[in-house]
């Protein structure tokens, strides 16, 4: 190169030095440090373009503006203002941690603003982002996009719609359509915070997490994608092939396979309708056992025929384990009430095997099926097709029945079966000391008598709820007592006690969590004020003058 090119290019790069200086008043300071030409361009070209004094940079150009590096194939430096734009394999580093790269770029050094288009990715030691434009203000370490991203880090994949890079704290904001992809699930949200560091995601809209243990939705929360421990918020619900768990907040950590749901908690089993209800619940999947309580929990279970309600202070639900049991089992305690239209019942303890549709009760149990009251020390209720089938009555059983005159036929032994036909008993068997008290009447209207009978088995046929005929099985004995000769003593059997203050109603046993919404109350209409008559007056014609 001869020694008048070299002193050329020396003016040259020069120049915009002292032009930019002669442009800017010395009493206001330029906003920016000056970006710096380093060595290396291949070429230098100045000239004025659309009115606009730049300076060509070509050939492996690289500046710099304090910690920040600018490398691309060419570049336009601006004369004017302390500003570049860059063509061809750009590449912006910030203190030699975040690089970016794109087609097209072009740096404000005062704004210390970029703007990168086509191919463009941003990486940082931690993640890596792909888009096609994006947006980085290097004072606020915050980098943006509005043309959609994708986010890649060691272990999960994030793409949306929008999206803003804090470079400094390492969190992202998404926004729309936003997917995060995770070794183990599968998130869809609208809008979602994610920290690259601790790698926990933050939802706050209507968000929906599936994989293979099963889904997760909510309307708020947060998502650990290291620990994989979710807390949900508003409308948060676990679904799983077999339960859908849901309340107010949710709990869920995948690696325990643990569950804990609060407020308005709801579990639902999809193979044979049951929902349970309380304000806490929670959930072992790995043992197949649910737990819900606080504030009486109620199970519902609707059948074709009648919907069954069972409320206790604690409901516990197991899955079935094929092939002895594939529907499971449910266990309640403390204070079980039962109601149906068909019947009611009271316990302390109870066992619902839905396999058989069998409820074992104990602990003091006692059922009331339209008017007649049930008592022993241990109960089954059998049913078939989702209708009272049998009643085993174990230890102490006990019948008792209120007739039309308010009297009570009583029926004892050791242990009895009632078999049901349509909603009502239709007999009973008494098995071992079985004793028997009915009042006979004649039209409904008057007692005639008492029949009492003994015998070491007994068997009893009704009709519409009226007894037709007892069988006495073994050394019966039976008499009959007129009304005359009735005593006060003859009247009940030895541990009788009629419990109707005891009998569960629905409202008690649906309690808050299956109540209907409470009406509206109408407002009235307000009243019209009345409007006083008017007084009317009557003129009195006029006198008519006499005649002469």
């Amino acid at each position: 190169m001869s020694f008048s090119r070299s002193l050329f290019l020396l003016c040259l790069l020069l120049l915009p030095l002292r032009g930019w200086a002669q442009q800017r008043p010395a009493a206001t300071p330029p906003k920016g440090q000056p970006i710096e030409l380093l060595p290396g361009t291949r070429e230098l070209v100045g000239g004025t373009f659309n009115g606009v004094e730049i300076r060509k940079l070509l050939g492996n150009v690289s500046m710099r503006q304090g910690t920040t590096l600018l490398y691309a194939d060419s570049m336009y430096q601006y004369i004017g203002r302390n500003a570049v734009e860059a063509f061809s394999n750009v590449r912006i580093i910030q203190n030699d941690t975040i690089t970016i790269t794109g087609d097209r770029g072009t740096y404000d050094g005062d704004t210390r603003k970029a703007r990168m288009t086509g191919n463009v990715t941003l990486r940082d030691p931690r993640m890596t982002l792909t888009t096609q434009l994006l947006d980085y203000d290097l004072t606020n370490s915050l980098a943006y996009y509005s043309t959609g991203g994708h986010l890649q880090d060691p272990e999960n994949t994030l793409d949306s719609q929008f999206g803003y890079y804090n470079t400094q704290s390492k969190v992202f904001s998404f926004k729309r359509n936003v997917k995060l992809i995770t070794p183990e699930n599968t998130i869809d949200t609208d809008t979602l915070q994610y920290n690259t560091i601790s790698k926990i995601a933050y939802f706050f809209g209507p968000t929906r997490i599936r994989g293979k243990q099963g889904n997760l939705y909510a309307e708020n929360g947060n998502y650990n994608t290291a620990t994989k421990i979710s807390n949900f918020a508003r409308n948060a619900k676990i679904e799983t092939p077999n339960y859908l768990l849901g309340g107010d907040k949710l709990y869920y950590d995948e690696a325990r396979q643990y569950g804990l749901a609060t407020g308005h908690v709801s579990m639902t089993s999809k193979k044979d309708n049951i929902e349970i209800r309380g304000d806490v619940g929670r959930y072992w999947r790995g043992q197949g056992r649910a737990k819900v309580y606080g504030s009486r929990a109620v199970m519902r279970n609707i059948s074709d025929q009648d919907t069954l309600y069972l409320a206790a202070d604690t409901l516990v639900s197991l899955e079935g384990r094929p092939p002895q049991n594939k529907a499971g089992v449910i266990y309640a305690y403390r204070k079980v009430q039962i109601f149906r239209s068909d019947l009611q019942g009271r316990a302390d303890s109870l066992t619902y095997d839905r396999q058989d549709s069998i409820i074992y009760l104990s602990h003091d149990p006692v059922l009331w099926n339209l008017s007649n009251q049930l008592t022993a020390d241990s109960m089954e209720i059998r049913q078939r097709r989702g209708k009272i089938d049998q009643m085993r009555l174990y230890g102490h059983a006990f019948s008792i029945g209120e007739d039309t005159l308010r009297n009570y036929n009583q029926v004892k032994g050791r242990s009895m079966v009632a078999y049901f036909g349509e909603k009502a008993i239709k007999k009973i068997d008494v098995l071992g000391n079985a004793e028997s008290l009915y009042y006979a009447l004649e039209g409904d209207t008057v007692v005639s008598g008492i029949n009492k009978s003994l015998s070491a088995t007994m068997a009893l046929r009704f009709a519409d709820s009226k007894l037709q005929t007892i069988s006495f099985l073994t050394n019966p004995e039976a008499q009959f007592i007129p009304p005359n000769e009735l005593k006060p003593e003859d009247a009940r059997l030895k541990d009788f006690r009629w419990r109707p203050a005891d009998r569960p109603t629905r409202r008690q046993t649906l309690g808050k969590h299956f109540a209907p919404p409470a009406k509206a109350k109408m407002k009235a209409a307000p009243r019209k004020k009345a409007v006083p008559a008017r007084k009317t007056t009557t003129k009195k014609p006029a006198a008519k003058p006499a005649r002469k």
